[in-house]
């Protein structure tokens, strides 16, 4: 067969030549990019209004309404403050999250493969315009409604559009709408409609864009409202305790009404945004790019990772490494898709004669064949791969072999007729016109699907040999591929009715190395107490033998490997005992992931092609190949890597951690503070202290402590054992595992420190509130250093800073004139100050002493 290409004469390669590219700009000026327009900006005014609705600044405004009606401005300005600040910082947390969607959005756009000027170019499908020729393969989404010119085995997923569950198949002449997906298939088709005027754009412009609570948001906003209930029944409490005392129902109300307020920790939400706002962020920064919030909350609680194999444990770089015919092997040289090597055999050159039937098989299997090799350029320094890898690997083989080039192959022989690859033939046909008129027949695919009697004519010791050498080269680690081929005369049935009477060139073993850091990120989930679990569709020997090298699988762990067929015929059995599955089928990935979830697991599951897609949608994180993966998976992941390293989840798992440990951090701090002021309030009369402090000096504290230096502990580092834990269980209540009575200890500390430096001061006769409203502003600060995970880090500056400014800001009050009247303090000379600093020092030692003590009763 290859010396009838070689010698054939020019065919004129089919296929529309597709718009040039100077009219394609003109009509991306015409008609406009291809995208529906987004929503018009929420005004202004809209946030404000939405952030003064909250129903405890509503509080804070019924407070500042009751000061100004009885008079009492200074306390009024500093609610007022309160509100200001509060209001200002969740509206600019909003405008920020705006601005990071849409910048997720721009990283995550879909691309559309199109032809101009006669040649194929992967454009945004932003750039897609009215005429444009479309190549559509599986896995891609359309890019624009469109009218089918050619149309090969193509079936259409419109569920986004219709609701139907079941695919359609699609002929020539038929239309395809935009936002659809191929399931199978392959065509071209001329787009008609794009933008706002698609169906697409008409649907998305009668959508709702509001944005759901986060589960997390969701508990912690019943937590608030439970606490809020706690401490308006206690301020109750401290009112009625100050009329007893003979102080004004007018103090005694404002003065209720700022407890409450600064108690309850409202700036909580704010705080939790931002954490996953920040966590989100630093994601991104570390390639692993979050398409919805929620799942930076999720990640910390990751306790199940079933990966993929291709790309994702290994290079994703496949190169064909090895040969074998009926008449011989041989060796192939060379690295990536770079189509320069050698092949030999015992580590000689082949002849020839011995090189005639290695260049048939490669012929073949470069005929049937999709992908093309893309040569250096700007972009990459080295030759890459447009479509399969693995086809791609057999062109940069055929090269090496010395067989005609891809463009001369398809001008000798054209391809006339095909029966795509899918998940359940598991092969490829294509059916290619020869100079004398006869019909090509070219086959590749898994050598369990290839190698039988109603593929093969060869004779069965034939097929023993290459099944015996197919399953030592997958249990070397190859991806093995069998490759068949006959001539037919006058051949006009569809391509699938040609897959009988073949006869067999040979197997194809191609190589996928483990990535470097493979073995090392398996091992950092393990120390993290994640359990990895290997999906593929490749071979089961295959499988185990990378499973093996990245130590997957380790000694005294579950060594099984359990194919799709022996799932389907055992249903019953135990998925979560399996760490290595092969040949799976969409269902049953699936499966695995349900069976995972239904014993308690929060499951991270990656994917790059269709067949993921709705395992990706089914698990609690969906995570996607960002370079090589296809639409559909990158549009049902929650995470989208885009350095495609496997490494990068486990990244992103930490930083999920992170989250949780400063959100809880924070809370016990925030919560500790608040409960402090309470029963200051609620003792200080019982010790002799009439009130011990003002309305206003209590919003000044929480202002100070739930301010700056509440939002910069959402910026902490991550903890050092926070990866040497396993992970939290997703039923997990936010104050569950030591927070509740590390938060009442704290509280009780602050109180005893903040009421002990009082009465101190009046012992020596210092203006005894000012002492206390310093002391417990500055023992609530201590608390905020004292629960840091990294003392000494430099990595986190603004706590520190914010702090030190917040500590600048209560003296301030105690000096500054303006200050002084608006809270009603005194000075307190340098007996007070010490007195103030000895209660943070105090505060500081209990929070330190606490950290250590849970920390050691965590360990296992």
């Amino acid at each position: 067969m290859t010396s009838r290409i070689t010698t054939a004469e020019s065919v004129r390669a089919p296929g529309p030549p597709g718009l040039a590219q100077d009219e394609a700009e003109r009509r991306l000026v015409r008609y406009g990019r291809n995208e529906v327009a987004p929503p018009p900006p929420t005004p202004l005014y809209h946030r404000v209004l939405a952030q003064l609705r909250d129903p405890l600044i509503m509080v804070l405004l019924g407070a500042a309404l009751l000061t100004i009606a009885i008079g009492d401005h200074p306390d009024a300005v500093v609610i007022g403050l309160v509100i200001v600040v509060n209001t200002t910082v969740g509206v600019a947390q909003e405008v920020r999250a705006d601005r990071a969607v849409a910048a997720l959005s721009a990283l995550s756009a879909p691309h559309a493969r199109v032809v101009r000027d006669g040649a194929a170019h992967e454009v945004p499908a932003a750039l897609v315009v009215p005429g444009d020729t479309l190549l559509l393969g599986e896995g891609d989404i359309v890019a624009a409604d469109a009218d089918l010119g050619e149309a090969s085995a193509l079936l259409m997923d419109e569920s986004m559009l219709t609701g139907e569950s079941e695919p359609v198949d699609k002929a020539a002449g038929e239309t395809v709408s935009a936002g659809t997906v191929v399931v199978r298939g392959r065509g071209t088709a001329t787009a008609t409609a794009t933008g706002p005027a698609s169906a697409l754009g008409r649907i998305a412009a009668l959508l709702d864009g509001g944005h759901e609570p986060t589960p997390l948001q969701r508990r912690l906003a019943s937590l608030g409202r439970v606490l809020a209930a706690v401490t308006i029944a206690l301020c109750a409490l401290v009112f009625v305790l100050g009329l007893l005392q003979g102080l004004a129902p007018s103090t005694m109300a404002v003065t209720a009404i700022s407890l409450a307020v600064a108690a309850v920790p409202e700036s909580l939400p704010a705080v939790v945004t931002l954490a996953l706002a920040l966590g989100a962020r630093r994601m991104a920064a570390r390639g692993a790019l979050v398409r919805r919030l929620p799942a930076v909350e999720t990640l910390g609680s990751v306790s199940v990772l079933a990966t993929d194999k291709t790309g994702t444990l290994t290079e994703g770089r496949m190169v064909v490494q090895h040969l074998w015919t009926p008449s011989g092997d041989a060796a192939v040289s060379g690295s990536g898709y770079e189509p320069h090597g050698t092949l030999t055999r015992a580590g000689h050159t082949l002849t020839p004669e011995e090189l005639r039937p290695l260049q048939e098989l490669l012929t073949t299997a470069a005929l049937c064949n999709d992908a093309s090799l893309k040569p250096p350029g700007p972009a990459s320094d080295a030759w890459s791969a447009v479509g399969d890898p693995m086809e791609a690997a057999l062109l940069a083989a055929a090269a090496k072999a010395g067989c005609p080039g891809p463009a001369e192959l398809r001008q000798a022989c054209p391809r006339i007729a095909e029966a795509p690859f899918d998940s359940l033939r598991k092969r490829m046909t294509t059916l290619h016109h020869l100079p004398d008129g006869n019909v090509l027949v070219c086959l590749k695919g898994a050598p369990e699907a290839v190698l039988t009697p109603r593929v093969l004519a060869d004779p069965a010791e034939l097929l023993d040999r290459a099944r015996q050498e197919a399953a030592s080269l997958a249990a070397r680690g190859f991806r093995v591929l069998a490759v068949a081929g006959a001539e037919r005369l006058l051949w006009d049935m569809p391509a699938v009715e040609a897959e009988q009477e073949l006869l067999l060139l040979g197997l194809i073993a191609v190589s996928d190395p483990p990535k470097a850091a493979a073995a090392s990120t398996l091992a950092a989930c393990r120390e993290a107490g994640i359990t990895a679990v290997m999906i593929t569709g490749d071979h089961p020997a295959t499988a185990r033998a990378i499973a093996e090298r990245t130590g997957l699988v380790q000694d005294g762990g579950p060594g099984e490997v359990l194919t799709g067929p022996e799932l389907a015929a055992a249903p019953d059995t135990d998925l979560t005992g399996v760490r290595v599955f092969a040949r799976t089928d969409p269902q049953q990935k699936l499966d695995i992931v349900h069976a995972w979830r239904a014993h308690g697991a929060v499951t991270a599951m990656t994917g790059d092609g269709v067949n993921d897609g709705p395992a990706l949608r089914q698990a609690d994180i969906g995570v996607a190949m960002g370079a090589r993966g296809t639409e559909v998976a990158r549009q049902a992941a929650d995470l989208v890597l885009t350095d495609d390293e496997l490494a990068t989840v486990v990244k992103a798992v930490e930083e999920g951690r992170r989250v949780y440990d400063n959100i809880r951090r924070f809370l016990v701090y925030a919560m500790a503070g608040g409960a402090a002021e309470i029963l200051v309030m609620l003792l200080g009369p019982l010790l002799g202290l009439a009130l011990p402090l003002r309305a206003g000096q209590i919003l000044w504290i929480n202002l100070l402590t739930h301010g700056l230096t509440g939002v910069a502990m959402g910026a902490e580092p991550v903890a050092p054992e926070a990866m040497r834990r396993p992970p939290r269980p997703p039923g997990q209540h936010i104050l569950a595992a030591g927070v509740w009575q590390r938060l009442l200890v704290l509280a009780s500390a602050v109180t005893a420190v903040s009421l002990l430096a009082g009465l101190a001061a009046r012992t020596v006769g210092l203006p005894w509130q000012s002492v206390l409203f310093l002391a417990l502003l500055a023992a609530q600060l201590g608390v905020a250093l004292g629960l840091r995970a990294r003392l000494m880090t430099r990595k986190n500056l603004f706590l520190p800073a914010s702090a030190a400014g917040s500590a600048v800001l209560a003296v301030a009050a105690l000096y500054v004139p303006a200050l002084r009247s608006l809270l009603d303090t005194e000075p307190v000379g340098w007996t007070g100050m010490w007195l103030a600093a000895a209660a943070a020092v105090s505060a500081f030692a209990v929070a330190r002493l606490l950290r250590g003590a849970f920390r050691r009763k965590a360990r296992p």
